[in-house]
């Protein structure tokens, strides 16, 4: 029996591989489900080369399956996760927080997913004028409440 993952499993496994190249990257602070996890492979750092020369990635359905084949491929980054948020937050100046409702996909660190997923409390709670000081924090899952 293998043991649980330590990051969300993928929201629809049927769908991993089938979502396009480009994405936002970063940012939100909050997520809703992850697509897949992603390794991109760089032929200029030893990848081999099966796009032109162009950078290209492999899709998997578990960050366990992503992470052994980035250790095991040359030319790989440590994989990143392909994440679906309905709504984030956006900070357009430093402090400053715009509550956006849009949805869209972005890559993401796997780091970021111990950020809390969003509920339908979270955004309006992060942005009440009685929210803690340490609320961003809170968010980068670095404080509690």
């Amino acid at each position: 029996m293998s043991s649980p993952s330590r990051y969300p499993a993928v929201l629809d496994a049927s769908q991993v591989g089938e979502y396009p190249a480009s994405a936002k990257s970063g940012g939100g602070y909050v997520w809703d489900a992850v697509l897949e996890y992603r390794v991109w492979c760089h032929p200029e750092r030893g990848a081999k080369r099966l796009d032109g020369g162009n950078d290209y990635f492999f899709a998997f359905a578990s960050y366990e399956e992503a992470f052994e084949f980035s250790q095991v491929t040359k030319g790989a980054e440590e994989p990143l996760a392909l994440i679906l948020q309905e709504e984030h937050i956006n900070e357009p100046e430093p402090g400053k927080f715009v509550h956006v409702k849009e949805r869209r996909v972005t890559e993401w660190p796997v780091e970021f997913l111990s950020r809390p997923r969003r509920t339908a409390n979270a955004i309006p709670d992060f942005l009440s004028p009685d929210a803690p000081p340490n609320r961003l924090d809170i968010l980068r899952g670095i404080a509690r409440q």
